[in-house]
């Protein structure tokens, strides 16, 4: 979330500090994934169709904080996209489309705000789809622009992604990433529905589930071929932190992919109390990792020691 104090901050700040030492990994990978839950706009014409208690923007040299990052993609589907109305979503686009950021989660219209991205990596296609079941007062409309809404596990939302999997796959794409903003902040664990809902979508042809909006890193578990994040936290944000729950604690997680095919998932921990963010060491990355080996047991996954953290075999 790039607003508030994060763009306050940028007057003052180069965009590279806001990573913090975390910066080094991620220009190590070929791209970086995330959702941006702050639309990017001048607009001061806040949402006001129905009564919302935070409205959240970023200013537009926000985006050099993204491109410092090696973002290359981003989920635009959540309850934040239009807090500063259509207009402001559509300033997001424009500033994403000009900073050579790829998107998808919502759009101009439904048909744009369904749509898959692609990214096309060096030795990989990588297809991207994006949803979110949170504020449906933001759905895109034929005629309106919005948010790419859906009530996760319904017939609708699977042929959806039944076709945009095979549109990916017919594209040229190898690999193919779901991403989602779901469910209630500060839950734990994903309920039975969301976990229906993720094993359905792989077994529909997606490779990696990646899971937002509860603000705490929730379990990973393999299904078939492919691997759901059920829930990747906080990173970059403004937000309050929460005492009773580890909105502090959150990972990278750099996905390994070897002949097509995800064969690992490493874990990097992340400690993001304070300013900048930073690698977490000692004892702080030792009780992040043993939480996560706690939510995770639940799943049956296997989570090993790495070089920087933790790391799941897929393969």
């Amino acid at each position: 979330m790039l607003g508030r104090g994060v763009s306050r901050k940028l007057r003052s700040q180069p965009p590279e500090s806001f990573w913090g030492d975390s910066l080094p990994i991620l220009h190590r990978a070929d791209a970086v994934i995330a959702n941006l839950e702050s639309p990017i706009t001048t607009s001061a014409d806040r949402w006001r169709r129905t009564w919302k208690f935070f409205h959240f923007k970023a200013d537009p040299e926000a985006v050099r904080i993204l491109t410092a990052g090696n973002v290359r993609f981003l989920c635009l589907a959540n309850n934040h996209m239009l807090d500063y109305g259509e207009g402001g979503l559509l300033d997001t686009l424009e500033a994403l489309d000009r900073a050579g950021i790829r998107h998808a989660g919502a759009g101009g219209t439904l048909a744009e705000a369904s749509r898959s991205s692609i990214l096309d990596l060096p030795r990989l296609k990588v297809g991207l789809i994006a949803a979110t079941d949170n504020m449906p007062e933001f759905a895109a409309t034929p005629e309106r622009p919005g948010t790419n809404h859906l009530r996760f596990g319904s017939p609708s939302s699977l042929d959806w992604i039944e076709r945009s999997v095979s549109d990916l796959r017919r594209a040229g794409a190898g690999l193919i990433v779901l991403s989602v903003h779901w469910g209630p902040n500060m839950r734990i664990k994903p309920n039975k529905s969301f976990r229906r809902f993720a094993h359905a979508a792989i077994e529909r042809g997606v490779d990696v589930l990646h899971g937002h909006s509860a603000h705490v890193v929730q379990a990973i578990e393999r299904h078939g071929r492919g691997v759901i994040l059920y829930d990747t936290g906080n990173f970059i944000d403004d937000y309050w932190k929460f005492p009773f729950r580890y909105t502090t604690w959150s990972f990278i997680f750099n996905l390994i992919v070897e002949d097509g095919r995800p064969a690992r998932l490493q874990l990097v921990p992340i400690l993001i109390h304070g300013s900048p963010l930073g690698v977490a060491t000692g004892e702080v990355m030792q009780a992040i990792t043993k939480n996560m080996r706690s939510l995770c047991s639940a799943f049956g996954t296997t989570l090993a020691d790495g070089e920087d953290g933790l790391e799941i075999a897929l393969s």
